[in-house]
C-alpha cells in the first residue's frame, strides 16, 4: 500500500502532457487552478522572497504562521503586497506549526512549507501522531526531481533528506511513489535503477540483495506502472556505454527515470554535487503526509525552492 496518495489526474491533456524540464514543471503547475501553501513560521525574508516568485506566478495562494508583527515587518522590507498574504499569529515556532497543521487538517491548506525552524523540529512536528498528518502505517520520503545539462532528461530519485537507512520495506514504498511521481511528470512507464555498488548480487552487501529482489517483485508485477531493476551501479544507470561495456542488457541501463539510493549518505551527496558543481537544476518534496511538504535547505537557491513549490503543488 502507498505511503502517499498521488492526485489521479491533472487539469490539462495528459496526452501532451510531458514535463522535460523545469520551465514545463512552472508552467504545468501554472496551468492548475492556485494551491493554498501555509509556511510554518514563515516570518524571515528569505523563505517569503522564495515563496512570493511562486505568488507572483499564480499557481499558490500564500498563508503565513507566525508573529504577525514581524511577518508584516518583513513583507514591508521586500517591498510585497501584503493584502496577498494571508496571516496567522501564533506565539512560538511550535505553535506556528500546530496552527499550520490545523490548517490542513481541516482543509484549508493543500500544502505545508517549512519556514524560519530547524528542520528536525519541523519533522517531529509533521511525525506527532495526535496530530494524525501521517498515516499510522506511512512513511515519509524525500523526492528529489534534478535536471542536469549532461543527462537527457529529467532523473528522478530518493531519499537526499528523510530515511538515513531505509530497510527493504521503506524502499519498496519509495520505489512505488517514485513511479507514481514520474508518471503525473508525464513519463508513461518510469524506469527505476536500485543503486548499489556494483550489479553483482552480493550477499554480504545488503544494498545489492535489496536491489535483487526489488527487481525480481517488479518482474512479478508486485510493483506495477514501472519497470525496475536492479542492482545497478550509478554508472551503468546512467550510461548506455558503461552498461555495454560491462554486458548488462537492461531497458533501465543508461536511460534511467528514477534513482533509488541505498541510504540517505549516497542520495544526498549525489543532490548537492549535481547542484554545486554541474549546475544542476533541482526540487524536492517530502511525499507520506496528507499533503506535499516543502523542505528546502537553507543553501538552496530561490529557484531550487521555486521549484520545489512548483512541484509540489503538481503533487497535490
Amino acid at each position: 500500500m502507498l505511503s502517499f496518495t498521488f492526485p489521479v489526474s491533472l487539469n490539462f491533456d495528459k496526452k501532451t502532457m510531458h514535463i522535460k524540464n523545469f520551465k514545463d514543471l512552472l508552467d504545468a503547475a501554472q496551468k492548475q487552478p492556485a494551491k493554498k501553501l501555509v509556511v510554518v513560521n514563515g516570518v524571515d525574508e528569505n523563505t517569503i522572497e522564495a515563496l512570493n516568485l511562486a505568488v507572483e506566478m499564480g499557481f499558490v495562494t500564500p498563508i503565513l504562521t507566525g508573529d504577525s508583527k514581524t511577518i508584516e515587518k518583513a513583507l514591508e522590507g521586500l517591498n510585497f503586497d501584503k493584502k496577498k498574504y494571508h496571516i496567522v499569529h501564533a506565539d512560538t515556532p511550535k505553535e506556528a506549526g500546530e496552527k499550520a497543521i490545523e490548517l490542513v487538517n481541516n482543509g484549508k491548506a493543500d500544502l505545508i512549507m517549512k519556514g524560519l525552524l530547524t528542520t528536525d523540529k519541523f519533522m517531529r512536528l509533521l511525525l506527532k501522531k495526535e496530530y494524525g498528518l501521517v498515516p499510522a502505517s506511512g512513511t515519509l520520503s524525500h523526492i528529489s526531481v534534478m535536471d542536469n545539462p549532461n543527462y537527457h532528461k529529467l532523473l528522478i530519485f530518493s531519499d537526499a533528506g528523510v530515511i538515513p537507512y531505509p530497510d527493504l520495506k521503506q524502499k519498496i514504498l519509495m520505489t512505488e511513489n517514485l513511479i507514481q511521481a514520474a508518471k503525473l511528470l508525464g513519463i508513461e512507464y518510469p524506469k527505476v535503477a536500485v543503486i548499489a555498488p556494483t550489479e553483482q548480487i552480493i550477499i554480504s552487501i545488503q544494498s545489492c540483495m535489496d536491489g535483487a529482489t526489488i527487481a525480481k517483485m517488479s518482474e512479478h508485477r508486485q510493483i506495477e506502472g514501472g519497470i525496475v531493476d536492479g542492482p545497478m551501479a550509478l554508472d551503468v544507470a546512467l550510461d548506455r556505454n558503461s552498461a555495454e561495456i560491462k554486458g548488462l542488457t537492461s531497458p533501465v541501463a543508461g536511460d534511467a527515470d528514477c534513482l533509488l539510493f541505498p541510504n540517505i549518505d549516497a542520495a544526498n551527496v549525489f543532490y548537492k554535487t549535481n547542484s554545486k558543481l554541474s549546475n544542476a537544476e533541482m526540487s524536492g518534496i517530502i511525499a507520506g503526509a496528507k499533503v506535499p511538504v516543502v523542505v528546502s535547505s537553507r543553501g538552496d537557491s530561490e529557484k531550487t525552492k521555486l521549484n520545489s513549490i512548483a512541484l509540489a503543488s503538481l503533487l497535490s
